[in-house]
């Protein structure tokens, strides 16, 4: 399935569940801060909406991994939490992937 249609998707659940609602700035322009991709501002509006993108969501578990790597001693323990780490880095790299193929980039 291709982003754009992922994107849709969350989108409209998101419309569904009311979190558009009562947004800051409804009803106005979007601005152009930050890189003013259409991209980074889907992510904004999701991300104030509540809801975050899969490829954020991944972002956020791997600095959540990173966390307990550094506070766990146990090598057994690390062995098990390096391996998720490695594949939650994979799973961000596959979507980043994706979405640059998609966009042509």
């Amino acid at each position: 399935m291709k982003f754009s249609h992922l994107s849709e998707r969350q989108i409209l659940k998101a419309q569904a569940e009311g979190q558009f609602d009562n947004l800051k700035g409804a009803g106005k322009p979007l601005s152009r801060e930050g890189d003013g991709s259409a991209d980074a501002i889907g992510f904004r509006i999701m991300a104030e909406a509540g809801a975050l993108p899969h490829e954020i969501q991944l972002r956020k578990a791997i600095e959540k991994q990173t966390l307990i790597l550094r506070q766990t001693t146990d090598e057994r323990v690390l062995v098990r939490e390096r391996a998720k780490l490695a594949e939650l880095q994979l799973r961000l790299d596959i979507e980043q992937e994706a979405r640059r193929r998609f966009h042509g980039g």
